[in-house]
Order: C-alpha cells, then sequence, then structure tokens
C-alpha cells in the first residue's frame, strides 16, 4: 500500500504522529478530515464533506476552517462548516462528496437529482479540477442506491468517482469493542434498542486487494485513489524551530537589548556582595555570562530569553509568585541576570550546556513555576503581549485507564453499579496499571476472570479499548506562542459553549512540528508560601518589625535542620512522603547540599541500586570515601565520592579525558540511550582522552564503565537545587511561623477534604489548636490566631542570631490557634460565603439566626448552604444549640422573607420613618441533638469530627477491653496487646511476593497509630477494614522508624459487636420486682432469640422487697452482644441497667 490518507472526524489530532510514522515506514502520507456540513434545513444533522490537503497551502487553509468550525459553527457538539466559507479560501484542498452522507448523497437518496446536481455544480466550482464524488460500501444501508445513483449523476457532469473506506476499527473481531466505545461516548448502553447503529461489521481496515475486489465493477474509482494520492504532495518540515518575535524597541537588534539586559541584571545580582567579593568574583560571572551570550546569540535564540523573562518580571511585578526556576534552566548564568531563575549558577556549580548545548542545537525549556491561584494572570498578559491569534494553551488527551475503562465498560454493558464497582475496586491503584497486570497482581480478580464468563467479556472488551483516547482537554502547563498565526500550524479546538481554545496538536506534536512551548506550572506550594508570608508580615508590620524576605532565608538555620531531620516534614514540598521521611531519618542532612542530594536521591534507580545506602554510609563514617581518580575529588566531595548529578557525569568528561562540557552533554545522551555502537565510540573518545592526560588506559575503562551505570541513576542538579531551595522555605516557615504556614497549607487545599483532615490531624500533632468554625469570626480562608509575630529569623539573619532571638524569649508561635476556613465546608460555595462576609464586614457580626436570615442575600446564600454551615457548627453562636437552630431555620427564612418583602414595599410608621426592624420571633425549642447526630453533621460537612470523636460513647466500654489507649502505647518486644481505634485511612500494596497487605491509621482521640496488616491476615480481615470502621486490634508494637511514633502488626481484628462476643464474660440485666411484670418475660425472650447461640451467658440479677438472686439462664439463652441487642435490652430494663462484664 503505497498511500494512506488519514482522515479523522472534524479534527487533525492524530496527523503529526501520523505523518512521522508513514514516512518513517515508506508510506506516502495523505492528510485531510472528514468535516460536519452545516444543514440549513435540520442543523442537528448536518452533511459530510471529506477534505484533503495538497500542499501546505490547503493545509493551512484546512486549519483555518476547522478552527472557525470549533469557534463559530457548533451545532449539539458538532463542529460545522458553512458552505459559504470556502468561497476563496480552499486552494490546495480536494473535496470528495462525503458519500451518501453528504448534501449530494442525502438529495440522490431523496428522489431530487436535480437539487444534487445543482450541488455538485455548486461544488465544482468551489473546487475546480479539484472535486471527486465518493462511493463507499461499507455495509450501510442504501449504499449500493447512492452509488448507481452519484456514478451516474458524475458521468451527466463528467466529474470523477472515488473509492473510499470508513474506518472505525482496525480488524473485523474489533466491531463489538468498538459499539461499546461508542456507547460510551454517547453516554448509552448497548442493549438500548433505541440506540442508533451507525456502524457496521465491514468498516475495518482493508487491504489494497480487499479493496479492488470490493470495486472490481467500478475501476475508475479504484484509479482514482491513486491519482489523488499522486495529486497530494504536503510536506510538513518537522523539527525546523519557529521562534516567536520579541518585540525589539526602534533602532536596536535583539541581541544588542540581550546584551543589555543581561548586563545590567548581573550588576543588579552580585550588588548585595562585599565589595572585596565582588572585586574578585565579577571576573568569572563576566567570562561566563559572555560564554553563555555567544552562545545563546549563534543559535539564535536570543528572544526566546528575553520573552521568558518579560513574563517572569511581568509576574513578580504584579504580585503573582514565581519559583526560583527548575529543570535545567536554572544552570544559566544569563537566565539568573535576566531574573529567570533564583540559584546562582556559579555558587551551586550548575552548567549552562546541561541545559542549551552549543555542540547540538535543541530549542531550550525554561520550566517556571508560578502561583497556582495567579498563573492564568500571566497567561492572560502573555496572550495580551503577543496576539491572541498566536497564543494558545495546549491539548491534552485523556485516556481509558484500567480502572476507569473497566467502569466505563461495565456501565454501557448495562451491569449494576455494585457489581462493577466491586470489579474495578479490585484493581491496584498504582501509577501505570494495566488489566494485565491486575489480573497477574490480584488472585481474587484473576479468579473472577476465570470463573464467571460475564466478568471474562467485560475485562477483554475492557482491554482492547485499554488506553485509547476517552476525551480532550487542556493541558496543566503547556502553552504556546507562534511567529505568525497559530493556524498556519495547527487548528485550534474549543468545546461548545467555551471561548477558550487550545491546540489541537498535543505537546510533544508542537514540539515536533517546530513550535516552542512554555511551560507555566501551578505550584500549589508556591500559594502555601505567599500566603503564609503574607500573614506573617502583616503581624510584623503591625508590631513594628521588618518583613520576612522568603528569597533572602538564611539557608543555615540550625532549627530549620533540626526539624527536617526529626522527619517532622509533613506538608514540607517534597518532603513529606513516607519513603523521603525514612531516607530523612537515615541520612539526617545537615546543610543546603544535602537537602539537593535528598531530592536527587529519591527515585527508583538510586533506591534500587544501592547509590542510596553508599552515599548514607559514607556520609555517617560507616564506609570509606573513595574517588574514582585523584583529579575527579574536587567534583564529587560534595557527594562523599558518588556520582549523583548528570553535571558530575558532564565534569568528569571534561576534567579526566578533556571533553568540552557540549560534548560531555552528547557523552551524558548516549550514556541514557545505551546504543552500543554510540557507545563503543564514546568509550573509545574517553579513553584515548584520558591517556592523552596520563591516565592508565585501564583505569580510564573502568571510570568509563562507573559513569556509565551511574549516568542512568543520575539526576539534574539544576533541578535538585531549585526544588530544594522551595523544600527549604517551607521548612523554616514550618519551623518559625508553625501556625501561619500550617493555615497557608490548610487554606491551598480547601477543596479537598482528605487533604484537610490529614493537615489538621498534624496540627494537633504540633500542639496547634483548630478552632470550629464561627460565623462571627472565620473568614474564607484558615487564619492563624493570638500569640503575635515571632521574633525568630527575620529573613536575613543567621542561624546563630535565630537562636539567639528565640532564647531571648519571643513568643512561640506554636501556641497559637488556627481558625476554620468557611471555604472547608462542604455545600458552600465562594459566591455565598463572599456574601455572608460582606454582610458581617458592613454591620457587625450577627446577633441570632433571625438577623443573620435576615442580612444574608438569599440569591446567593440558599438554605442547603445554611444547613451545611449549622451542622458544621458555624452557627453555634447564635443560638442555644444546633437542634433548635434547625428546627427555627424554617422560621428564620420566612421571617427575613417577609422583612424583604416589606422593605422593597417601602412600609413605613404613621410618622414616615423606615419601619424599626421586627423583633425576632421565638425560636423552635426541641431537643438536643445526640452526640452521633452532631457528630455526623461535622463529618458530613468538615470531613471530620470536630467537637467529639464517635468513639467517645465506647470509651467505658473499650477501657476493659483494651490494654491501653493509642497514646499510652510502648513497644511490646515479643508479646501482644489489645488497642481500638476509628479507621481514618487505609492503603493497600502488593507485596514481594505478589500478595496483599494493608496499611491502616487508627484513632482514638488520644493519638494515631499506623497498623500493618500483613498478607497472611488481609484475606481473613479484609471486610473489616473499610473507613470510619471502629476496629478493636491485637498485635505487637514496635517503633516506627518513618516517624519516630509506634507501629503495631496486627494479628487479630474484630469489629465491636465481635470483640465484645469475645472479650465479653457475660452480659447482666438488673431486675426490680416492680418490673417484672407487664410482659417483661416475653419482650425479654423476642430480643434475646434471635442473637442466641452466642458464646456470651445472660444473668438476670433480680432486686425483690425481702431478698435478692442472681439467675442465669440457660445454654440455650447465650447470645452475640451485639449494639442492637444491648440498646434494645437498655429500652426495656433501662440503660444502665443493662451492662456487660469482662474477662
Amino acid at each position: 500500500m503505497p498511500a494512506v490518507a488519514l482522515t479523522d472526524l472534524a479534527n487533525l489530532f492524530g496527523i503529526v504522529k501520523f505523518y512521522r510514522e508513514a514516512v518513517a515506514g515508506g508510506i506516502k502520507p495523505v492528510i485531510g478530515a472528514d468535516v460536519y456540513l452545516e444543514n440549513a434545513s435540520d442543523p442537528n444533522k448536518p452533511f459530510r464533506l471529506l477534505l484533503l490537503c495538497q500542499s501546505l497551502e490547503g493545509y493551512r487553509a484546512l486549519c483555518r476552517l476547522l478552527t472557525r468550525a470549533y469557534m463559530e459553527g457548533q451545532h449539539s457538539g458538532r463542529p460545522c462548516l458553512e458552505k459559504s466559507w470556502f468561497k476563496g479560501a480552499v486552494p490546495g484542498l480536494i473535496a470528495l462528496s462525503g458519500a451518501e452522507e453528504g448534501d449530494i448523497g442525502q438529495a440522490l437518496l431523496a428522489g431530487n437529482p436535480a437539487l444534487a446536481e445543482g450541488l455538485a455544480r455548486g461544488y465544482r466550482e468551489l473546487f475546480p479540477g479539484r472535486f471527486y464524488v465518493e462511493l463507499q460500501r461499507t455495509g450501510h444501508a442504501f449504499q449500493e442506491d447512492h452509488i448507481h445513483a452519484a456514478a451516474a449523476l458524475a458521468a451527466r457532469l463528467d466529474l470523477p468517482v472515488v473509492a473510499t473506506n470508513n474506518v472505525a476499527f482496525l480488524r473485523p473481531e474489533e466491531f463489538d469493542a468498538h459499539e461499546v466505545r461508542v456507547c460510551i461516548q454517547e453516554g448509552r448502553v448497548l442493549t438500548d434498542p433505541r440506540r442508533p447503529r451507525r456502524y457496521t461489521p465491514q468498516q475495518f481496515f482493508r487491504s489494497s486487494a480487499e479493496m479492488a475486489e470490493l470495486f472490481a465493477d467500478i475501476p475508475e474509482a479504484l484509479a482514482n485513489t491513486v491519482e489523488i494520492a499522486r495529486r497530494c504532495n504536503l510536506h510538513l518540515e518537522l523539527g525546523r524551530p519557529y521562534l516567536p518575535d520579541y518585540p525589539v524597541p526602534a533602532g536596536k537588534v535583539i541581541d544588542q537589548v540581550l546584551r543589555e539586559q543581561a548586563a545590567v541584571g548581573l550588576k543588579a545580582r552580585l550588588g548585595p556582595m562585599p565589595d572585596a567579593e565582588r572585586a574578585a568574583r565579577h571576573g568569572v560571572y563576566a567570562a561566563r555570562l559572555d560564554l553563555e551570550l555567544g552562545v545563546i546569540i549563534k543559535m539564535g535564540f536570543a528572544g526566546y530569553f528575553l520573552i521568558v523573562a518579560d513574563f517572569i518580571q511581568w509576574a513578580k511585578g504584579n504580585g503573582v509568585p514565581v519559583g526560583p526556576g527548575r529543570g535545567s534552566g536554572a544552570g544559566s548564568l544569563v537566565a539568573w541576570c535576566l531574573g529567570i531563575t533564583e540559584l546562582d549558577p556559579i555558587r551551586y556549580e550548575l552548567l549552562f550546556e546541561r541545559f542549551l548545548n552549543p555542540e547540538r542545537v535543541s530549542l531550550p525549556d525554561f520550566d517556571v513555576d508560578f502561583c497556582m491561584e495567579r498563573r492564568d494572570r500571566v497567561i492572560e498578559y502573555v496572550t495580551a503581549r503577543y496576539g491572541q491569534d498566536r497564543v494558545c494553551q495546549i491539548i491534552t488527551f485523556g485516556t481509558m485507564a484500567a480502572k476507569a475503562v473497566v467502569r466505563d465498560v461495565g456501565r454501557a454493558l448495562d451491569h449494576p453499579y455494585g457489581y462493577v464497582d466491586k470489579l474495578a475496586k479490585l484493581i491496584p491503584h498504582e501509577l501505570e496499571m494495566t488489566l494485565d497486570k491486575a489480573l497477574e497482581q490480584e488472585p481474587l480478580l484473576k479468579e473472577r476472570y476465570e470463573k464467571e464468563e460475564d466478568v471474562r467479556a467485560l475485562i477483554d472488551t475492557a482491554r482492547t479499548l485499554e488506553g485509547l483516547a476517552r476525551n480532550a482537554s487542556k493541558h496543566a502547563a503547556g502553552v504556546v506562542i507562534a511567529p505568525t498565526g497559530l493556524t498556519d500550524f495547527m487548528p485550534l479546538y474549543c468545546e461548545q459553549g467555551s471561548l477558550q481554545a487550545v491546540t489541537q496538536f498535543d505537546m510533544g506534536d508542537v514540539e515536533t512540528l517546530g513550535l516552542v512551548k512554555f511551560d507555566f506550572l501551578g505550584l500549589r506550594n508556591l500559594t502555601v508560601i505567599d500566603k503564609a508570608v503574607k500573614n506573617i508580615n502583616a503581624r510584623r508590620a503591625a508590631a513594628g518589625m521588618p518583613p520576612v524576605v522568603i528569597d533572602q532565608l538564611p539557608i543555615d538555620d540550625l532549627q530549620t535542620y533540626a526539624l527536617i531531620k526529626s522527619a517532622r516534614t509533613t506538608a514540607l514540598f517534597q518532603l513529606e512522603s513516607r519513603g523521603m521521611k525514612d531516607l530523612i531519618l537515615r541520612l539526617q542532612p545537615d546543610n543546603f547540599e544535602e537537602i539537593i542530594a535528598l531530592v536527587a536521591l529519591f527515585r527508583p534507580g538510586p533506591l534500587q541500586s544501592g547509590m542510596v545506602d553508599d552515599f548514607i554510609n559514607r556520609k555517617h563514617g560507616r564506609a570509606r570515601i573513595k574517588y574514582p581518580h585523584p583529579s575527579l575529588e574536587p567534583i564529587l566531595k560534595p557527594t562523599y565520592g558518588v556520582i549523583l548529578y548528570q553535571e558530575q557525569v558532564m565534569q568528569i568528561a571534561q576534567v579526566l579525558s578533556g571533553y568540552t562540557l557540549g560534548g560531555a552533554d552528547l557523552l551524558r545522551r548516549a550514556m541514557g540511550k545505551k546504543k552500543p555502537e554510540e557507545m563503543a565510540q564514546q568509550r573509545s573518545v574517553f579513553v584515548q582522552g584520558a591517556e592523552a592526560r596520563g591516565v592508565n588506559g585501564k583505569l580510564a575503562a573502568d571510570i568509563f564503565d562507573l559513569i556509565e551505570k551511574f549516568a542512568g541513576y543520575g539526576f539534574n542538579r539544576s533541578h535538585s537545587a531549585a526544588y530544594a531551595l522551595i523544600a527549604y522555605q517551607t521548612a523554616w516557615l514550618k519551623t518559625h511561623y508553625p501556625a501561619a504556614f500550617m493555615a497557608a497549607v490548610l487554606s491551598a487545599d480547601m477543596d479537598k477534604t482528605d487533604k484537610v483532615v490529614t493537615m489538621i490531624a498534624e496540627c494537633r500533632d504540633m500542639k496547634l489548636s483548630i478552632l470550629p468554625p464561627d460565623i462571627n469570626r472565620c473568614e474564607y480562608e484558615f487564619v492563624p490566631l493570638g500569640g503575635g509575630p515571632h521574633d525568630a529569623g527575620d529573613g536575613g539573619g543567621s542561624a546563630a542570631e535565630d537562636s539567639a532571638n528565640t532564647a531571648a524569649g519571643a513568643t512561640p508561635e506554636a501556641a497559637q490557634a488556627i481558625l476554620y476556613g468557611l471555604g472547608a465546608i462542604k455545600g458552600l460555595g465562594q459566591a455565598a460565603i463572599d456574601s455572608l462576609l460582606a454582610a458581617r464586614r458592613e454591620a457587625g457580626p450577627f446577633r441570632d439566626l433571625f438577623d443573620f436570615c435576615r442580612r444574608l442575600d438569599a440569591r446567593k446564600v440558599n438554605r442547603r448552604a445554611l444547613e451545611s454551615l449549622l451542622r458544621a457548627g458555624a452557627l453555634d453562636s447564635l443560638g442555644p444549640h444546633r437542634a433548635v437552630l434547625m428546627a427555627s431555620l424554617g422560621v428564620a427564612l420566612a421571617a427575613a422573607e417577609r422583612h424583604s418583602r416589606d422593605r422593597q414595599a417601602g412600609q413605613s410608621d404613621l410618622f414616615g420613618a423606615a419601619a424599626q426592624i421586627p423583633e425576632s420571633p421565638d425560636l423552635v425549642p426541641v431537643p438536643e441533638w445526640s452526640e452521633d447526630q452532631r457528630l455526623d453533621g461535622e463529618k458530613e460537612t468538615l470531613g471530620l469530627y470536630l467537637t467529639g470523636h464517635p468513639i467517645a460513647r465506647y470509651a467505658e466500654e473499650l477501657a476493659h477491653i483494651t490494654d491501653y489507649t493509642l497514646a499510652e502505647l510502648r513497644p511490646t518486644q515479643d508479646r501482644t496487646v489489645v488497642v481500638a481505634g476509628l479507621v481514618v485511612s487505609l492503603r493497600t500494596m502488593q507485596t514481594r511476593r505478589g500478595d496483599r497487605m494493608a496499611f491502616v491509621t487508627l484513632d482514638d482521640r488520644s493519638g494515631r497509630l499506623e497498623l500493618a496488616v500483613f498478607s497472611e491476615f488481609y484475606l481473613r480481615y479484609r471486610d473489616l477494614l473499610v473507613k470510619d470502621n471502629l476496629l478493636v486490634v491485637e498485635g505487637q508494637v514496635s517503633v516506627d522508624e518513618y516517624t519516630g511514633g509506634f507501629k503495631m502488626s496486627a494479628e487479630k481484628i474484630y469489629n465491636i459487636d465481635q470483640a465484645r462476643s469475645v472479650f465479653g464474660s457475660r452480659l447482666v440485666i438488673e431486675l426490680d420486682a416492680g418490673a417484672a411484670g407487664n410482659g417483661f418475660v416475653d419482650e425479654l425472650r423476642e430480643i434475646l432469640a434471635p442473637a442466641a447461640r452466642g458464646p456470651c451467658p445472660v444473668y438476670l440479677r433480680y432486686h425483690g422487697a425481702q431478698a435478692d438472686a442472681e439467675i442465669a439462664l440457660g445454654e440455650e439463652w447465650k447470645i452475640s452482644p451485639t449494639g442492637a441487642v444491648i440498646e434494645r435490652l437498655g429500652r426495656l430494663a433501662g440503660e444502665r441497667n443493662v451492662h456487660l462484664d469482662y474477662r
């Protein structure tokens, strides 16, 4: 097959990958699109037309047409072209009639040949010599009728005919799976008899021979496929850079502007240095700057640097926090001078050639982090500065991953939700999980797959669809800036109803095309730092203290390193995972260089290769520090002789073998690709260069093998250093301003309830009080309260000065509390919260429920929002208790509505004065909610229990069952103990043997404990391991190396009912003579009978006028003492008269 055309429906999503692979495979690629054409008589049923690109001119025309269809022509989610758009706008395009789905085909099938002929003449005028009548045979109804009529029409008008194959799937056996995919896309079920059947089993990819057989009766239709392929000669020049234009002042050239701005920036950067140091070092900086500028200008990238510097400086000048610059770009001194990055590359030994190699032309790529909440402002600035037609965010395609595809397929096959949900939950929640991997790893899934026909059919279908594109969305960071209109390069895509377009090519294809993409990354931690620093500096300003300048923190603060070394790093950037905490405890980092190393070490390669152990043992003196060659000591000394960074690989090649740094970067890249022929060549150059410098050839070969091994694990030092700086900043804030920092952390994640719950637990561990929500005190975000500013560290002092400040008696901020953020309450929107905060600011605190309802804007704060506030406890200050407030809410809303009507009517008293605010009606008296009701309301609206704990009502009972509270636990060595707690988090993982195990976090109000449930117990107890379950656990306790606390290995697990049966010795019912009659015995029998045949004996303790007696019921009345049974017995005999005795 010499040529293939790819014509997706109304898009060009796949053409770059298709073009590249076709050319590589020796096949001529033909590019086009099957487009929707507006149907004026019925916009919901558009016609079809096929457009193919003859040339670059035609490709650009198609890009413009498709973009316009998405921006202006959408009907029912279909982007439609209008025929009027073709006039004078379609050079270089070949048009095919759309077969029976085109407007000509529809006219022919409707028996209107005159209309069809008129339409065909119109297309012939729009596409002179480039219009074909399209014929298809794919098993659809009326296709033969269409072929006969269309062939006759073509003969009358002397138009060529062409055979096409509307391919929907590759192989015939994929038809059923394709139908399921269609159902997923349309939200239908496969068995729906009303579902439109738009595809047939014949729409598979046919070979040339199959097509020749299918159209043997119309040979000219086949011949014209070759003719069209011959006429279509679109050439896409992939890989050639198309750089955007930076606006240069009149009379200057862009290279001159870059040199001037870099020189000014260097002077400003070196300004704070002491005079003597600046004089001594200036020559080093100036030489490096001149070298980099020469490379950048020679490669034609001056404009790129200036564009990035421009939008970063705009962001900094407009209150948008910007990160220090990560990725290899931090190795550029020019970038540092222009303010793109914040790390001095000379001080931190970062290499420019790792970013921009003069010996290999590749586009530069700065990854820039912005505050998550204000990143879009920077994109808006760039769009306004360079032109809306040239700037666009980049598309990304969501795919059907393992869990999602099972759920999608199950829904399309009309299986019950619970059935599909159980199957999906059997798939391990791990990155890059596939259905094939899941079947290997999860025994229960494999068993069901092998034994249940429905499960096998569902999973086999899902395996066919797994990994296919499911939806298009906007990339989180990627933005492209083109030198001319974007439609010169690609069409744009837009959701119906949206005004924001994205490219139709994904990130990889944009780069393949040669356009420069910019990563506008949103980093939550920058938002956290910004919020915390603003709060801190407001308090410091009120106290007459200088502000904290986050970019000028001392990086040798002893208290900060003490916090990090203790692994109390929850909420710290890059340092908060369990694995990282383990690495911190082992490494015990003492300085910033070791924070950089932490970031580089915590990756699978170093962790699995022995590199981490080697690094740690050498640091602590447990292993000797060795260098492969004495000349390499200066390079490897900071990492104890371990080759940790990619830059070290480059420096070794430079020092030992005389490589240029550009050549050394090519060596590093070659080592990463591991191509044998390239490696053999590099080995020869490396050894020869080393021998020329007096190094033994065998030693040089051994060193080459060593760096080849570690090159695969080595990390980009520039990236590590940038992230280490942010990690250190968050650690410094947590150390010196814990309440302000944690309030900022909570505020940044208010929409993620699970994160809020986790961080509130961390606050409690830090002895920070979390005050409940209060409508008269709270703001939208979490706010630190009390204590005043903490003097430790003003952003410019040394570690010794900070320590002295603390010792001098500065109020420790750890004594503060944090006031709950209203934005973290579920069921409230920001508009509702803003409205009620505005009302409070305008007229002061709310007096009562009626005043509150009266002053709110009912259009923004509805009853559901009020109920959420009430159940969360935010209205507790407005009434006696929550039950009364809930019961009175309807009355208060009605009174507020009457007041609003009266005010709008202008009701006045007899003297013309405005009516007084009416007296508040009486609250509705109702009993107070039970503790369970109150706590359930908090859990529902806040995600956690704030004013109590469900375990509290079991406290007396659990005191008999358990040996310790979680706060009292100590390591048990070789004995087991019993504890209890509520399941607050749960995660499962696969062991090395392929079994499943679980880690469960228990909470009993006094503390938390991690429970390990190993595989031999996991299958037995998995049904009990459910979030919010109360568990009683027996096991051994040991020290948890991750947290410094304790952990338990579970051996037996019970729910509370099971625990009563196991640990209870008997159930006692106290009974006095007066209560013994009135059907007591019959009701007792009715309660005990369903619970009989259990392990727990029942005793009646009778208290009469003359005597007391204890009666043991017979063996047949032994019961299982569940909570439901005890509750019913309490209603019968009195709650205080029923109790369990424990062993």
